[in-house]
């Protein structure tokens, strides 16, 4: 493939002698690393805002929620476009972007004295920003600047997430209970605009970009011209992808997922422990395990899928976690007991041990299409964390608890236990629905 010679970035610099120098590449990684653990500030806020944000406006869970869920919709619904916008425009512009829309809803909510206030500021604008920096970012910074060591990085990239709850969680509670909830806003505020200056001058687009290779390429690789047309194939392969079986039973399992993780656990888990008696602080902490163990079960989900068939892998993932949402009810209590503490460790194991399967079934169904494919049905596990984040809120409105809401995500969890087992195994090549 020839390339033009009016491109700088094209021209291989020379060899440097001397002593060995740190690559590039792992500076683009730590400060990624770094910009996704000050994301997940932003999101660990939401769960602790609703008794807060209800006992000040007297707002009800369901309305509350209802922010929520807008903003659980808009980051799985912005998160398939990401990718084409980076292609666009450039990773360290859209990040950039991004950090300073969520630092600007976020800090908006200070002065907001209406519902719809919170609506626009929490749902649709740190919606919006946290989907432009979905995994598309990660994924995006581990293509381009990684040929070497591309898994090990992109399981680093993935724990930063988990590393910035368990860190973020216990603070952010520890706020709100001391200091209310303003305060903590403008930390998630705070610690999106702090990561901006590192974004802009660190985060190179393009190894060419700094006259470099990607770590471990053998040869020099030009930077590629701005796509245009991405999103076209985007949305196009959504309609091809539509048209067959097998993606709406991926998608459907995908959307019980992220209903019985973000939606409820994440969204619900600590007003409802508060509900019983246990402090907020003491429930964010539990919370915050949950990171810990997700990405060692993670790793061995990914381990399992190699070896095992990824069908009935989701379908113990789905049966166990449905199993064990029916015994939460019976868990909560004022203090942190043995029996509660195995129910976090364990959903904590299961929390994202679905990706891998359901990377693994995409890729099987949809072949070269398959990384756009997860992504719309990564959007459907948004839109279900969404419905089920503003349906716990009405539930808990109307009954008084979160108990109808646990048993009902524990038979959705056997209901998507069931779809996996439908997914019938096949090619790359599948037919179409009539």
């Amino acid at each position: 493939m020839t390339q033009t010679s009016d491109a700088p970035a094209a021209v291989q610099p020379p060899p440097q002698a001397g002593r060995r120098r740190v690559h590039r590449a792992w500076f683009v990684a730590a400060v990624t690393f770094v910009t996704i653990i000050g994301a997940a500030a932003f999101r660990s806020v939401p769960g602790l805002l609703i008794d807060p944000l209800h006992d000040e406006f007297e707002w009800s869970r369901g309305t509350i929620a209802a922010a929520v869920s807008v903003n659980l919709a808009l980051y799985g619904l912005t998160a398939p476009f990401a990718a084409a916008l980076m292609d666009r425009f450039g990773i360290r512009r859209v990040v950039a972007v991004a950090l300073t829309v969520i630092a600007l809803g976020s800090g908006l909510t200070v002065w907001m004295t209406a519902a719809w206030q919170l609506m626009l500021c929490w749902g649709l604008l740190v919606g919006l920003g946290s989907g432009s920096m979905a995994l598309a970012f990660a994924a995006t910074v581990t293509n381009r600047w990684f040929t070497e060591r591309r898994g090990l990085v992109s399981g680093i990239l993935t724990a930063a997430s988990a590393s910035g709850q368990l860190i973020f969680l216990p603070l952010l509670s520890w706020i709100v209970e001391r200091h209310e909830w303003r305060p903590a806003a403008v930390t998630v505020a705070l610690a999106a605009l702090a990561v901006v200056p590192f974004v802009w001058l660190l985060l190179h687009d393009h190894p060419a970009d700094v006259g470099q290779k990607p770590y471990g390429a053998v040869d020099f690789v030009p930077k590629p011209a701005p796509v245009r047309g991405a999103a076209r194939r985007t949305v196009s392969v959504l309609l091809s992808a539509a048209r067959t079986g097998p993606f709406w039973l991926l998608a459907g399992t995908f959307a019980i997922c992220g209903a019985s993780t973000n939606g409820l656990i994440q969204t619900h888990f600590v007003p409802a422990a508060h509900d019983h008696g246990m402090p907020i602080t003491a429930a964010a902490s539990l919370l915050a395990v949950i990171g810990v163990f997700d990405v060692v079960g993670t790793v061995a989900s990914g381990w399992f899928t190699d070896r095992f068939d990824a069908r009935r892998l989701l379908a113990v993932y789905y049966a166990l976690r449905g199993v064990s949402l029916l015994f939460l009810p019976l868990l909560l209590a004022p203090t942190v007991h043995p029996p509660m503490i195995f129910f976090i460790v364990f959903y904590g194991l299961d929390w994202v041990a679905t990706v891998p399967p359901t990377l693994a079934l995409c890729r099987e169904q949809y072949g070269d299409d398959s990384a756009i494919v997860f992504g719309w049905v990564l959007a459907s596990h948004q839109v279900g964390a969404a419905l089920v984040a503003f349906l716990g809120g009405v539930a808990r409105d109307v009954f008084g608890s979160y108990d109808v809401v646990w048993y009902a995500s524990g038979a959705l969890c056997a209901a998507a236990a069931l779809m996996a087992l439908v997914i019938r195994r096949r090619g790359v090549g599948v037919t179409t629905v009539d």
